[in-house]
């Protein structure tokens, strides 16, 4: 019988494993006050306020279980199948270890595949006594045991404290504890009220061919009481038939999480009694001789509680989570502020700055280098033509280009000023600045004066139609920008230029050969 149990226990667990179940990531947060009780709330303050290094225990769910499965009496009789089931309740006293309050009901039977001596009752008479008289002081023993246990368990949970995921999804668990249980226990010792004729069973064959034969002789009645010793009491099936009996538990157990609120699990439990009258048969004095109970029951189990004020039961929760979230994402760590060195100042770090001695206050990009607006190899802290056309390089150290002269005027006479025509630069609104636009007009007539070195330049300046207030001001400085930038970026000789304001359109400057 013992290896049908076990395979039922393997291929229940190979089933459990097989399927697949939901893992959800665990809803706990050590500085959510709603799920502190108050009793607490003094250490959660201080961790929060970092006065203390722990942080309190939350508030978690209990464990409603209902179990059932094989239940069987290992004994001196050779055991049948039996079935036990119940309910238990469940609480942590901390992530590791839990109490758990159990009730198992059973029905365990008995029954041997051969004749033995018959020993006496020490109490309450012999029920045997008839039928051990008819068949030369033997007997075939028999049982049928009912029982009622009250249990409570220390379990530890081995499987929660993990270093490399989150939460666990499969709980792995022992545990040790007590009970006391009551157990009627009755026997088949007489075929009505007669005894049994053993005389006419064939006990050759196998042992499962002889114990079939044996069922199929007996009545099936268990209409006596099994021979005890000890405490008893008058209540059961047959009455003076009740054994009390204080027992020690031990066991394992795996459970899988379905969800936040239930999960299956499958256990094996021991149950120590330390009496040898629970399959009615005494074997001998020796505490090898006592009888035992294993129990291998599927278990359902319902987590209780307001989600919003407790967690789950705490053997579903890697006490380490917080701890690695903490590095990752901090909540509560107390993180100073950074210091990053910026040797030359332009904003941008040494660590990411790959021109780290850039002049101060040159124009850097985000990579900490000196910008080269026009690309043409000189940074523009440097470039003295901020912008120079691409048909002008190469350019000197100063990134002034030295731009070809146009295909057209590669033959104009020397003697052309008179017929010399120069653009006009636009300004907007009360800007002096020389717009973008502008350089490329300013570069063109750059490349006139330079093609024409002879020719002086009228720049003319427009103060507006009434030379209002301030207009000359803005005139001159207009007119001082156009001669700046052909000078100093472009290269013309000063001297060139003969400058004059005028009254006109405001936004205007005009070029216009002074010869």
């Amino acid at each position: 019988m013992a290896s049908k149990k076990y395979l039922l226990l393997a291929g229940a667990m190979s089933l459990l494993a097989s399927t697949s179940f939901a893992q959800v990531k665990p809803n706990l947060d050590v500085l959510d006050s709603s799920k502190v009780a108050p009793s607490k709330m003094a250490q959660f303050n201080a961790f929060k306020n970092h006065q203390s290094d722990y942080p309190a225990k939350p508030r978690d769910m209990w464990e409603l279980g209902f179990h059932g499965g094989y239940h069987m009496i290992i004994g001196d009789v050779s055991s049948r199948p039996g079935f036990g089931g119940g309910l238990s309740i469940r609480k942590s006293l901390g992530h590791i270890f839990s109490i758990r309050g159990e009730y198992t009901g059973s029905f365990d039977y008995g029954m041997d595949y051969k004749m033995r001596p018959m020993t006496a009752s020490t109490v309450g008479g012999n029920p045997w006594a008839a039928t051990a008289a008819a068949n030369g002081g033997m007997i075939v023993a028999n049982y049928k045991t009912a029982t009622h246990q009250l249990s409570l368990n220390m379990i530890a949970s081995l499987s929660n404290m993990l270093f490399y995921k989150s939460q666990p999804k499969v709980n792995w668990y022992v545990f040790l504890g007590y009970g006391i249980m009551a157990a009627d226990v009755d026997v088949d010792a007489l075929d009505g009220g007669a005894a049994y004729d053993y005389s006419t069973v064939d006990f050759t064959g196998k042992r499962k061919d002889i114990k079939k034969r044996l069922k199929d002789f007996h009545d099936g009645d268990y209409e006596q009481n099994a021979p005890s010793q000890g405490n008893r009491v008058t209540i059961g099936r047959n009455d003076d038939n009740q054994l009390l009996r204080h027992a020690l538990e031990t066991g394992t157990g795996i459970s899988f999480k379905v969800s936040k609120r239930f999960n299956i699990g499958v256990e094996n439990k021991i149950t120590l009694p330390f009496d040898d009258y629970l399959d009615g048969y005494f074997g001998g004095a020796s505490d090898q001789n006592k009888d035992f109970i294993n129990y291998t029951s599927l278990r359902l189990n319902f987590n209780l509680g307001n989600s919003t004020k407790r967690v789950e039961p705490l053997w579903w929760l890697n006490p380490l989570d917080f701890v690695y979230n903490e590095l990752t994402a901090p909540k509560r760590m107390k993180l100073p502020t950074p210091v990053l060195p910026d040797a030359d100042g332009d904003g941008v770090t040494d660590q990411f700055d790959r021109e780290p001695n850039t002049p101060a206050g040159a124009p850097v990009d985000v990579n900490g280098v000196a910008k080269d607006t026009d690309g043409d190899g000189v940074p523009d802290y440097k470039d003295k033509q901020l912008i120079t056309p691409t048909y002008c390089f190469p350019v000197d150290a100063d990134g002034v280009g030295k731009c070809p002269d146009p295909e057209c005027c590669k033959n104009i006479p020397a003697n052309t000023c008179a017929t010399l025509v120069l653009p006009s630069v636009s300004f907007k609104g009360s800007s002096t600045k020389v717009s973008s636009d502008n350089e490329a007009i300013l570069a063109s007539i750059a490349a006139s004066l330079k093609a024409n070195p002879s020719c002086n330049v009228l720049v003319t300046g427009h103060a507006g139609e009434k030379a209002k207030k301030g207009g000359v001001d803005l005139s001159s400085r207009r007119v001082d920008a156009v001669v700046d930038y052909l000078a100093d970026k472009q290269g013309i000789d000063r001297g060139r230029f003969i400058k004059q304001n005028t009254p006109g359109d405001a936004g205007t400057v005009d070029l216009a050969p002074a010869n």
